[in-house]
């Protein structure tokens, strides 16, 4: 076969035969910058090889150690905000840069070096360092199938734009020509951007004449609130998914700081089961009982009406005697009473009557006596419907949905304009989105009230405790306080930095807290626009928040499969829970507060015990996402709605009796479920009990 100079001889002869000197001196210039290309490559490869390897003469294990050590430094000081997604660097650069100094045969400088550092990453690898410590000569990288693919594989580390910026200064600063090899050649970055359109950038530190290169792709997705496949959030990466640096013995700490999760002093409920707070009738009644108690036995005797009475009594007193029976079988702890942290807003008299009414009428649940649902089905939303609520006493339903808008639904007028199909209004069906679409000249005719004024898809709203105010979160990463009563907004709340995925007010109105992409929870105020709280610490986004009780402490579910309990007052984590296996996207607390369940992507939910931060048990049954929780008002019962398209009831009781050491073969779980109410077709977005123990459900019909 011809070469290529002797082929290039051929062609040249053939030119000069034919007497085409000019394509001959073209020819022959192509052929010289082709080999003046040619040693310029050459001789950057050499110095690529020279870059990367190092000169004999320099220490190498110095600049190994150094440059890993700063790095380590580096990351350990940032932001909580950002330290746990740029620490996660630091192992794949600590595993390379060990066997490339035993690849050199610098086996003595590898053992100290991995001695130095392998504490970093004892929790998350213990086995894989374990493998690695074995590699003592150059010999074993190629013998040891472990360390032979983790020298030929690359790591896919996904990181936000914002902490490769900074990642990308720092290396540009330090000029740190091993770290920026080893990155270089064994990992992959791969960025999570939301909501906006990123161009992938290169870094090329200018070394000796030499272009390295940072790869870096980036995912371009859409993060939604809740969605039933696998989250697009940063940490899916299974091998760095576990919670860095917290270690059992850490989180074993954390739940060893002291918790008060008993419920408010002085509160209605206390009030009224001491008998401090009785109706005028109630009054009436009991002092005519007292002023002729001879007549009532007379009359009783002789026939009448007092007899009807009594029998009343006596099945009052029945019914008493089955409510005791209920509480009983909740709890035998009566819950503690402590003091509110934060200064607690007045309740108008008016009011605080009719939650009172509202307590003396409540139906007691059991796993015997199982609740009443209303269910309210959204009807051609076209996929529109991110998140719907329900206020307190069911007279209103809100929905917020993918084009920036909030829709609020008042039960009292839709069933008034449509009083000749009342099947629909009461069970929420096609009135509720009939008109939806309906705007401009149609606006008068809408059967619910618009509220505009967010740029983004709204992802969460939340009823005030007396219904007159509702809250909404947005993609837009702000919050906003609308009137019921004045269909007006009042005030736009910023302070998150990426969306908001949930909002919820607290027991007692006024305040408020967020959770956001930022990775953050924050606690807020009615009368302030700025947060008055910080809660950092989760490792990826803060999905759902929930307020205790007593108002003394929030808790937060996150992408980053833990759940965290926060005192409001300090903003410090007293509480961790570290069961799940896929992000935690709902929460609940028991009336007494001392239990939490937390329901996750993989359709389970776990019940805690906040006094002792123990998992109780997990109560499996659910074959997708839950996507909320809900406890009876006395706490005996609990209600999850999942996107499976169900509600289930579970007995609270038997869940806090047996720890979860005991259960055998999954047999408990069964007899915890009470009773599986299964929907047509429709994801169960939202539940809640009223104050009277009527079950409220909400979703949208999936065609």
């Amino acid at each position: 076969m011809m070469g290529d100079e002797e082929l290039e001889k051929v062609v040249v002869g053939y030119l000069k035969r034919k007497g085409l000197t000019l394509t001959e001196r073209t020819l022959m210039e192509e052929n010289k910058n082709s080999s003046l290309m040619s040693d310029n490559s050459r001789n950057e490869a050499s110095l690529s090889a020279q870059i990367l390897t190092f000169p004999e003469y320099e220490n190498i294990s110095v600049k190994y150690r150094d440059g890993y050590s700063k790095l380590r430094s580096w990351a350990y000081g940032l932001l909580d905000v950002y330290k746990h997604e740029l620490l996660r660097i630091l192992y794949p650069v600590f595993i390379h840069s060990f066997m490339d100094l035993v690849a050199k045969s610098y086996i003595q400088e590898a053992r100290t070096f991995f001695s130095t550092f392998r504490e970093d990453h004892e929790t998350m690898h213990k086995r894989d360092l374990q493998k690695l410590e074995a590699v003592i000569s150059p010999s074993h990288l190629e013998e040891m199938e472990f360390a032979h693919n983790l020298r030929q594989i690359r790591v896919n580390i996904k990181i936000c734009q914002y902490s490769y910026d900074m990642l990308l200064q720092y290396l540009h600063k330090t000029q740190s020509t091993t770290i920026l090899g080893i990155i270089n050649e064994h990992i992959n970055f791969q960025g999570c951007v939301s909501f906006s359109t990123y161009s992938a950038t290169s870094f090329r530190p200018t070394l000796c004449g030499m272009c390295l290169r940072i790869r870096v792709q980036f995912i371009f997705t859409f993060l939604f609130a809740v969605s039933p496949g696998q989250p697009g959030s940063i940490l899916d990466d299974v091998e760095f998914v576990t919670v860095i640096g917290n270690n059992p013995d850490a989180v074993n700490q954390i739940n060893k700081k002291e918790l008060l999760w008993g419920l408010l002093e002085d509160s209605l409920e206390e009030r009224l089961e001491k008998g401090g707070l009785l109706s005028d009738s109630e009054k009436a009644d009991g002092d005519a009982k007292e002023a002729d108690p001879e007549e009532n036995k007379r009359k009783s005797a002789d026939g009448g009406k007092p007899a009807a009475t009594t029998k009343k009594l006596k099945k009052d007193k029945v019914t008493g005697t089955v409510g005791k029976a209920a509480r009983a079988e909740t709890s035998t702890i009566t819950a503690p009473r402590v003091k509110p942290e934060l200064a607690l807003p007045a309740i108008p008299v008016e009011v605080e009557q009719s939650i009172l009414e509202d307590l003396r009428n409540r139906v007691q649940l059991s796993s015997a006596a199982l609740p009443s649902v209303s269910f309210y089905t959204f009807l051609n939303t076209q996929n529109a419907l991110n998140c719907a609520t329900i206020s307190p006493d069911g007279s209103m339903v809100a929905g917020g949905f993918a084009d920036s808008s909030l829709k609020v639904w008042d039960m009292a007028k839709l069933g008034q304009k449509a009083s000749k199909s009342t099947l629909h209004v009461l069970q929420g069906g096609d009135d509720l989105n009939a008109n939806e679409g309906g705007a401009g000249s149609n606006a008068g005719k809408r059967n619910y009230t618009q509220f505009i004024g967010h740029s983004g898809p709204v992802y969460s709203a939340t009823f005030s405790p007396l219904g007159d105010f509702i809250l909404s979160s947005s993609a837009d990463s702000t919050i906003r306080l609308w009137s019921t009563k004045l269909i007006a907004n009042l005030v736009c709340y910023k302070g998150h930095n990426y969306p908001v995925w949930d909002v919820q007010f607290s027991p007692v109105g006024h305040y408020f807290a967020s959770s956001s992409h930022d990775r953050t929870a924050r606690i807020w105020s009615m009368d302030r626009i700025h947060p008055l709280r910080i809660l950092a610490g989760h490792l990826s986004d803060v999905d759902c928040v929930r307020w205790h009780e007593n108002c003394n402490y929030v808790a937060t579910g996150s992408s980053d499969k833990t759940v965290r309990l926060w005192d409001v007052q300090s903003g410090e984590c007293v509480r961790m829970f570290v069961k799940h296996r896929s992000m935690v996207l709902s929460l609940a607390m028991s009336p007494d507060g001392r239990y939490m369940a937390s329901g996750d992507e993989d359709g389970t939910i776990y019940m805690w015990d906040l006094s002792t931060g123990r998992c109780m048990t997990p109560l499996v049954g659910h074959t997708s996402c839950i996507w909320s929780l809900a406890f009876s008002c006395e706490g005996s019962l609990l209600a999850s709605g999942s996107a499976d398209c169900s509600v289930k009831l579970w007995d609270v009781s038997a869940c806090t009796k047996v720890p979860i050491n005991e259960e055998k073969n999954g047999a408990i779980n069964r007899l915890r479920s009470l009773k599986a109410l299964p929907t047509k077709s429709t994801p169960v977005h939202s539940l809640q009990f009223s104050r009277r123990n009527l079950l409220f459900a909400a979703g949208v019909l999936s065609v």
